[in-house]
């Protein structure tokens, strides 16, 4: 297991007051990696709602390689008196995990904490605005490239270099 990677977010001020009072937690539910830098942006989503709702007890768990896992941060947010836990998995799609492995975990929270409804998501990546959002930030970061000098945007005279991965992209 790698580092912690977002705290839960504990009840502070009136509208989180309004909020803790009605039982309301989010869980957003990512994969997890053992580099420790993959979840930043995972954080940075966290950081955004957290000033967006500022009232909303928040927890950013891992399917696996990183804590805390789902029913840490399940029980953390139980704990804070959430009452109904939203959970939300960070994955573009419904892939293998998403239909697979995560319902099960989610009926294992229902029975551990039979007072308390979990309401699982879709994938994020489905989300229309998802969709929307990632197909804008793609015709922009490829338009960003047209605006560069002609020699940047030709492709290399040596086909051993064509196939070789660019240092950007080596992990």
């Amino acid at each position: 297991m790698t580092t912690p990677s977002h705290p839960i977010q504990a009840p502070a001020g009136a509208r989180q007051e309004a909020e803790t009072a009605n039982g309301d937690g989010l869980l957003l539910f990512a994969h997890g990696a053992r580099d420790p830098a993959w979840a930043a942006p995972f954080q940075a989503i966290a950081a955004e709602l957290q000033n967006r709702r500022p009232g909303l007890p928040l927890a950013l768990a891992y399917l696996e390689l990183m804590t805390p896992d789902l029913a840490t941060a399940a029980g953390a947010l139980v704990a804070l008196g959430c009452k109904r836990i939203q959970i939300v998995p960070m994955f573009l799609g419904s892939s293998g995990h998403v239909r697979r492995d995560v319902p099960p975990q989610v009926e294992a929270l229902r029975r551990d904490h039979p007072g308390v409804l979990f309401l699982l998501h879709d994938a994020i990546g489905e989300q229309p605005s998802v969709i929307r959002a990632m197909a804008a930030a793609t015709l922009d970061v490829v338009s960003a490239v047209s605006s560069l000098p002609g020699a940047l945007l030709t492709a290399p005279q040596d086909p051993a270099a064509a196939s070789a991965p660019s240092p950007a992209r080596q992990p």
